[in-house]
């Protein structure tokens, strides 16, 4: 049997970006930034290194990380590797490598949505004594 499995922690670089296909299938794509640091053997410095993943999310997963996920979110990601071959407008071929998420947590700390009532916004909470409002 073989394995091919990635997991990935890392930093959203942009915004996701979704399309439908004609087949009706929802797309979402997005970047993810790793980062990694090691001490240099001979001169005993700190260095430090980023890589970039391109991860496509497919349907329901897809539609989740265009809701709730944006630039700078922290995430864990797992799916599998793909290469992808293409052509260019130009007529040139590429090759792409992007993991296919399978599955996706956030992690991190959640932002809160700012509410679109400006009287919402106005209103302060107040402590009020129970027994003076029943008088």
């Amino acid at each position: 049997m073989d394995l091919n499995k990635v997991t990935l922690i890392g930093n959203m670089v942009r915004d996701p970006e979704s399309r439908s296909l004609p087949s009706g299938q929802n797309i979402t794509r997005f970047s993810l930034a790793t980062n990694y640091a090691w001490q240099d053997a001979k001169t005993k410095t700190k260095k430090e290194a980023v890589d970039f993943h391109d991860v496509i999310a497919w349907g329901k997963l897809g539609q989740i990380v265009q809701q709730y996920v944006k630039k700078g979110s922290k995430l864990y990601v797992e799916g599998r590797l793909r290469n992808r071959k293409y052509t260019t407008k130009d007529g040139q071929k590429r090759t792409a490598k992007e993991v296919v998420a399978d599955n996706m947590i956030m992690l991190g700390h959640r932002t809160a949505k700012p509410t679109a009532d400006p009287v919402a916004k106005k209103l302060v909470k107040e402590d009020v004594d129970v027994d003076e409002v029943s008088e």
